[in-house]
């Protein structure tokens, strides 16, 4: 299995894991604060992290560190693929083929799922080579595909 995914997968389980809510009806934050053993009223306790999502005050600490910790591994994956061949190739092929590169040949969206900016790319040689290769790799997945395909 990829590492990347692997990685991705268990940070996003975690997140999951962690008593966070999300409400768009006020219906919904009386059952979430409910679940997080709070009343509706118990608003000064608990503090919006976006997009409709709230957590307690208490696991403010909790919540930060969690989003380091997941960074800090991201990144010291990164630095670990010496080349660019491993990691990084493994995480630019599974993010281009889910911001559907082969439609829009632009990465601006798999750069975003990452965190990454072009400057980024162009000053880190890993990740530039391992872009590069999985261009190539995924461009040349599809093609086969495509070769398979037309053979039926």
């Amino acid at each position: 299995m990829n590492s990347y995914v692997e990685m991705k997968e268990r940070h996003q389980k975690e997140v999951n894991e962690f008593p966070m809510k999300f409400a768009f009806s006020d219906e919904q934050f009386k059952k979430a604060m409910e679940e997080l053993g709070l009343t509706e009223k118990d608003v000064d306790k608990v503090i919006g992290i976006g997009a409709g999502g709230f957590i307690k005050k208490t696991d403010v600490n909790d919540y930060k560190e969690m989003g380091k910790r997941q960074f800090k591994e991201f990144w010291k994956a990164i630095q670990e693929d010496k080349i660019g061949d491993g990691f990084i190739k493994e995480m630019f092929l599974y993010e281009l083929a889910n911001h559907e590169y082969i439609i829009t040949r632009e990465i601006d969206d798999t750069l975003d799922a990452l965190g990454l900016t072009d400057n980024d790319i162009r000053n880190n040689n890993n990740l530039r080579t391992g872009l590069l290769l999985a261009e190539k790799e995924y461009l040349e997945q599809y093609e086969k595909q495509e070769e398979d395909e037309e053979e039926i």
